[in-house]
């Protein structure tokens, strides 16, 4: 399978959201990567339900839903009713982690686990034939615009090879940091789907990065 590029709409312009919106449907992109942050299980906010339900009418690209919050399976129905394709939630905020991912899967969702950059990738032998897609953080989550943790080349390729172990079809997608040359070494390490926030957005021509990720 071709990678697939998920323009992070954290780094867009909210003045004009709508014309980004419009931007990345017109684009080479695959998916819409959308971070939901609480000031808790990350020291920022974000953005929450009101703007996902009005994006459910202009986004022609399916919504990937990343919640960096505490307590995320409480609002397992309520992002369902978005119209989002995949909830990513974080391995450190569930301990119910598989009843969690169950319950994605039962309200029509692909279940997505995120894990932070110290978060070892070994503690998903008992869960990964479970989850469609596994989000690694190449940063530390909460802010766009830092620089790529090195590491996350190392990681990705111990994913991989965790899940070929395995005999699965999980996909491994990457947030942080990506840029032509960071995201060549996670594409070549295994990664399936790279999310790009500043790289896209504040460039001169959005949709041109667009296409040189998804050329890689």
């Amino acid at each position: 399978m071709k990678h697939l590029v998920a323009p992070s709409l954290l780094a867009a312009d909210f003045l004009h959201l709508q014309s980004e919106v419009e931007m990345v449907n017109e684009s080479a992109a695959d998916w819409l990567h959308l971070d939901i942050m609480d000031g808790v299980f990350v020291p920022n906010l974000s953005f929450g339900f009101p703007i996902l339900n009005r994006l459910k009418a202009i986004s022609k690209k399916p919504m990937d839903v990343h919640l960096m919050i505490v307590e995320p399976q409480k609002f397992i129905h309520e992002v369902a009713a978005t119209g989002a394709y995949l909830m990513n939630v974080h391995y450190e905020a569930c301990t119910h982690l598989h009843r969690t991912v169950a319950a994605i899967k039962d309200c029509g969702m692909k279940a997505g686990v995120t894990l932070n950059p110290h978060t070892p990738v070994h503690l998903l032998e008992d869960i990964i034939q479970d989850v469609d897609m596994v989000l690694l953080m190449s940063v530390n989550p909460g802010f766009g615009g830092q620089k790529f943790i090195e590491h996350s080349v190392e990681k990705t390729t111990a994913l991989k090879e965790l899940i070929l172990r395995k005999g699965l079809n999980t996909l491994i997608e990457v947030d942080g940091g990506i840029n032509l040359d960071t995201g060549k070494q996670l594409v070549d390490a295994g990664a399936d789907v790279l999310v790009a926030g500043n790289f896209v957005f504040k460039s001169p021509d959005p949709k041109q990065i667009i296409q040189a990720l998804k050329s890689l």
